[in-house]
């Protein structure tokens, strides 16, 4: 969905042709979705040749663009050796971190290294208006319910504030930044970083299959809120009962969701899924507390206090919260009204409602 960048090293004289790519890790390692979750999959720098993979790109309708920089003698080999060191097996695994440390901001650094203070990005330091999460959503519009889950995972930290150096952690911004650099020569003249620019294929452009309305996240979660409301509401103000199995299920769900954010967070050491504020309405102590505020024996008092907190965090979820579209309004919305209702009292010649199954 984001893309790629490697370093392609072509000399005919010699018939060299290498790419170089920090994209590389192992299916088959022991523990893959555990390491994967915990940000500790080791990835790796790997070596092809271009036309090795360049089937796989067309098969996957991927364009390949190549840019050829202008680089000197000098700054060239300065860059093919440090990637030969790099490429070692004692040198060539590193830690792959989603913002900072991937596939996109080795190549770059790489680069830079190698061409020192005589390179020139423009854009580096200029602020670019988003954040590292309003950039990856800029990838994610067409994938709804990737874009739900990569933003429910995702902590505050992924809400600062991006100048172009850090937008680099995609490809795309790459390719654009670079396009605009300069580069300083040995003899003082500076040139364009870029000498040319090329599509080597052309993905084609296709109609893409759109989610089906009523799959899309918004109108799930608009449905589901709808049918809780109308419920709860008809069952207090007819029957003047509050179901406990309507509590326990949502307020369930949304402590075990609660509970996978918080490991995310704990475990992760790139600190992308830290601090995040979903978690006050995807509250881990909903499991099991939802059964301590709603069990046989359980007070006016009791259920008062955990459904009037749990209204409050509501509240400041909704307005913390920073997922795109309507999850963060919707969902806590529909679990703000279960709590409303929950704190009522118990309507005239009707059982107490956390008393009623």
């Amino acid at each position: 969905m984001f893309g790629h960048t490697e370093i392609r090293f072509v000399d005919p004289a010699t018939g060299l042709d290498r790419d170089y790519s920090y994209g590389g890790f192992d299916y088959s390692a022991d523990y893959f979705i555990i390491k994967f979750l915990r940000g500790t999959l080791p990835y790796y720098l790997t070596s092809h040749n271009l036309y090795q993979v360049m089937y796989y790109y067309q098969q996957n309708n991927r364009s390949i663009r190549e840019q050829s920089l202008n680089l000197s003698l000098t700054q060239r080999q300065r860059l093919l050796t440090a990637l030969e060191t790099n490429y070692l097996p004692e040198n060539r695994e590193y830690r792959y971190k989603f913002f900072y440390d991937n596939c996109a901001t080795r190549p770059r650094d790489m680069i830079v290294e190698a061409c020192g203070d005589s390179l020139t990005i423009p854009s580096r330091s200029r602020m670019t208006g988003k954040s590292y999460r309003d950039w990856m959503n800029d990838y994610l519009g067409e994938r709804p319910w990737y874009q739900l889950g990569m933003n429910l995972a995702i902590g505050w930290p992924a809400n600062e504030q991006t100048d172009g150096w850090r937008a680099m952690y995609l490809p795309n911004q790459v390719h654009d930044q670079l396009a605009r650099a300069t580069v300083r020569l040995a003899n003082g003249q500076t040139v364009p970083l870029v000498q040319s620019d090329q599509t080597l294929f052309a993905g084609q452009q296709i109609f893409r299959k759109q989610v089906p309305i009523f799959f899309d996240p918004d109108v799930v979660f608009t449905i589901l809120g709808i049918i809780v409301a109308v419920f709860t509401i008809r069952r207090y103000m007819v029957a003047g009962k509050v179901d406990r199995w309507v509590d326990r299920f949502l307020f369930g769900i949304s402590g075990f969701l609660g509970w996978f954010l918080l490991v995310l967070w704990l475990i992760r050491d790139d600190g992308v899924t830290a601090w995040n504020p979903t978690l006050l309405y995807l509250l881990p102590l909903h499991l099991p507390l939802i059964f301590w505020a709603t069990g046989a024996s359980t007070t006016a008092r009791r259920r008062t206090l955990y459904f009037g907190l749990t209204s409050v965090l509501l509240i400041l979820g909704m307005f913390l919260s920073k997922v795109p579209g309507g999850f963060d309004v919707l969902f806590p919305m529909t679990l703000l009204i279960r709590c409303i209702v929950n704190m009522q009292p118990a309507r005239k010649g009707y059982q107490m409602p956390a008393r009623v199954s």
